[in-house]
């Protein structure tokens, strides 16, 4: 997508120009896991124009390997951002309608060719979101990584905005989480998405709803969620947390003043710990290591978590001091 915010902290109403970056749910994760040496790469579909080839560019120049990229449609999909600063949040607005992603069909992606020798295939709830096309596309994807034995992650955030083409998330989402091995997944994403809400009087609202997710779909081993406190639009803090069907996980609070840039945040976590999970011993260790990579990403512009592995470990041992390196 084409990412378009306004200078600074200024409101859409004083904005005379845009600051262009590129971004979009699975294209950040992809970015980060690249930046922390992992190969990863995108799947989409680009207009066939030079919009199209800019964001294509932008993938490259980050590492991220475009061979799947499918060309074709009309123009590329574009959200606007006015970011909030003390008491004001910030704001996005989508433009998102007829765009080339949208047009995507089954039968288009070579799913056998891109999920060849993969570790992991991962989505969000964004993509099922922009149309049916795009949905079954999805679709067809899961079903062929779950045969290959490629591992299924999905962020399943809930954008109510995006859902327009006549199907609801719950007529939809179940199929697709049920081919899942990894979710991360909040509190109110289980009762928007699947109907599934937990006891008022249980302890952990969160960990009975995780508890109940994974009874009804028994291919998931982890499901992981954030815990962000908003103090400000400029001051948050952070926590991670973990369901493995054995033990509830939990991370220190990290503090996080002043947020630079707070999009891709849940982008940054996945990537984390999917990264995590493949080189650290335990859980626990992959868990403060993805809400490590958030936390760092609150200090880089733009969408994607341009750390290295050195930096995130930095503040996973507790140091979050930002000390000048020379």
């Amino acid at each position: 997508m084409l990412r378009l915010s306004t200078p600074g902290f200024s409101r859409f109403i004083q904005a005379g120009s845009f600051n262009a970056t590129y971004g979009g749910g699975e294209a950040n994760v992809a970015v980060s896991l690249a930046q922390l040496g992992v190969p990863a790469g995108h799947v989409t579909r680009f207009p066939d124009n030079d919009l199209g080839r800019a964001a294509t560019a932008q993938l490259r120049k980050y590492g991220v390997q475009t061979d799947h990229i499918l060309y074709g449609g009309n123009r590329l999909g574009i959200y606007f951002v006015e970011f909030g600063a003390i008491s004001r949040p910030s704001k996005v607005v989508y433009d998102r309608a007829d765009s080339a992603f949208a047009g995507i069909e089954p039968g288009m992606v070579n799913w056998e060719e891109v999920l060849a020798g993969a570790a992991w295939f991962h989505w969000t709830g964004i993509s099922p979101a922009i149309s049916e096309g795009a949905a079954r596309t999805l679709a067809e994807g899961i079903r062929v990584a779950n045969r290959l034995g490629v591992k299924v992650s999905a962020d399943v955030n809930y954008r109510r905005n995006l859902w327009q083409y006549g199907k609801t998330p719950r007529e939809v989402m179940p199929e697709l989480v049920a081919g899942c091995d990894l979710i991360l997944c909040s509190k109110g994403d289980a009762k928007d998405m699947f109907g599934l809400e937990a006891e008022k009087d249980s302890g952990s609202p969160w960990l009975a709803a995780a508890k109940e997710i994974m009874k009804v779909y028994p291919r998931i081993k982890r499901i992981v969620n954030t815990k962000r406190e908003s103090v400000s639009a400029s001051h948050n803090t952070l926590a991670g947390m973990m369901w493995n069907g054995q033990d509830h996980l939990t991370t220190r609070v990290h503090p996080i003043v002043p947020i630079v840039d707070r999009i891709g945040g849940g982008d940054a976590f996945v990537a984390g710990l999917l990264f995590g999970l493949g080189h650290y011993p335990t859980d626990q260790e992959a868990l403060d290591f993805a809400v490590a990579s958030s936390v760092l990403k609150h200090s880089v512009e733009g969408d994607a978590n341009l750390v290295s592995v050195e930096e995130i470990e930095t503040v996973m041992k507790g140091d979050s001091s930002g000390k000048l390196l020379r």
